[in-house]
């Protein structure tokens, strides 16, 4: 009886598993408005500079033709204080500056200087005005160290990425997570940014070259892209639910049955 009983499960949950729907999205295409054209012009956003924020990591050098005339306004190569040195690493690396909660920094010579909110670029230019006073035709390098963005739903490497160039889209979010998943939502791809404590939206439509146009097609500091689930994906959770409850109930059923059959024989032998 409990081999029966079993097969009975076996059975029942075969059955319940083989109707669970693995239907994917087969609309996988991007742009599909350009399909039909052989070739044209694109409305893109214009791209507007990357301001600098609180915690951002800089890299700051500066240098002339003669280096040692500025080398007092470099930092030393190794710095207790940096960041990616507190993972353990003992490798030399390039001086770095942590912006503060105030929006500022200090620089060696030059001392402590309000950056939050100054592209890269003009901040560059401002260390430079104040060298020059010191050192003749000086050349001043920013860089931000990195561009983190949260990528998270329905891509293949969900992660918190840091992109390191400071001209980032979308499209290079999601290729550095190996791309969407069978199950995305192409036309609803989500960003989410936040500037001086507010927070902001807009909708990315993967399938249409309007997506160019976007101010959010540019990614920011911190933004999130969130890649929702599409509808098949939305039923398929649903249905597996359903189902786990159903085979369980079943499971049950069949279990509490086998134990009575087994008593009723019991009862019958004696």
């Amino acid at each position: 009886m409990k081999t029966k009983s079993s097969l009975v499960t076996l059975v029942a949950a075969a059955l319940l598993l083989a109707s669970c729907s693995t239907t994917k999205d087969k609309n996988l295409a991007y742009f599909k408005d350009l399909a039909a054209q052989q070739s044209g012009t694109i409305a893109t956003a214009p791209y507007s500079e990357i301001t600098i924020r609180p915690d951002d990591e800089l890299v700051i050098s500066v240098t002339s033709k003669v280096p040692e005339a500025t080398a007092m306004f470099n930092v030393p190569l190794s710095n207790p204080a940096l960041r990616s040195e507190l993972s353990g690493t003992s490798q030399p690396r390039v001086q770095t500056f942590i912006v503060d909660s105030t929006g500022d920094i200090v620089l060696p010579v030059i001392g402590r200087k309000h950056v939050a909110g100054l592209s890269t670029r003009q901040l560059a230019d401002e260390i430079r005005a104040e060298v020059e006073k010191q050192v003749h035709d000086p050349y001043v390098r920013v860089e931000l160290l990195g561009v983190p963005v949260n990528v998270i739903g329905e891509v293949r490497n969900p992660q918190r990425l840091q992109l390191h160039q400071q001209r980032c889209t979308v499209i290079d979010a999601l290729a550095a997570c190996n791309d969407l998943t069978e199950f995305a939502k192409r036309d609803d791809i989500i960003v989410i940014r936040t500037v001086g404590g507010k927070t902001t939206y807009g909708h990315l439509n993967l399938s249409s070259s309007d997506m160019f146009a976007s101010p959010y097609y540019y990614l920011k500091q911190n933004d999130i892209v969130y890649v929702e689930p599409n509808q098949i994906k939305t039923d398929n959770s649903k249905y597996n639910q359903n189902n786990a409850y159903k085979l369980t109930v079943i499971s049950t059923i069949v279990s509490a049955a086998s134990v009575i059959a087994s008593l009723v024989i019991a009862l019958a032998v004696k």
